[in-house]
């Protein structure tokens, strides 16, 4: 994989951008929990905010943890990182998919 050194990578793992990414990180975990503990949601809407807070928060981390940008420099890290979330949901998925089944022909 190459190194790119262009404006975009000079915030690679500095104490600036790793803060930023924990204190979003924070807000983007307090909020789902302040949702489910205080109730004052419908049961409906604070499910939609816990998992869209949640995929804004895989987001965060691939931006400021693991320095992972979707420009079109970077395509090879892009392409292997959709690379390993697909081969992760299929083996997730199926895996699922035959526990339920083996279950079902055991009733």
């Amino acid at each position: 994989m190459s190194h790119n050194h262009d404006g975009a990578a000079q915030d690679h793992g500095s104490v600036t951008s790793y803060l930023q990414g924990f204190v979003l990180s924070v807000i983007l975990t307090a909020i789902p929990f302040w949702a489910v503990m205080t109730e004052q949601l419908s049961p409906g809407m604070t499910l939609a905010t816990v998992v869209g807070l949640a995929i804004v928060q895989i987001v965060v981390h691939l931006k400021y943890f693991l320095h992972l940008n979707f420009s079109p420099s970077s395509r090879e890290n892009t392409v292997a990182f959709m690379f390993s979330a697909l081969i992760i949901v299929m083996v997730v998925g199926l895996s699922v998919w035959i526990i339920l089944s083996a279950n079902e022909m055991m009733m």
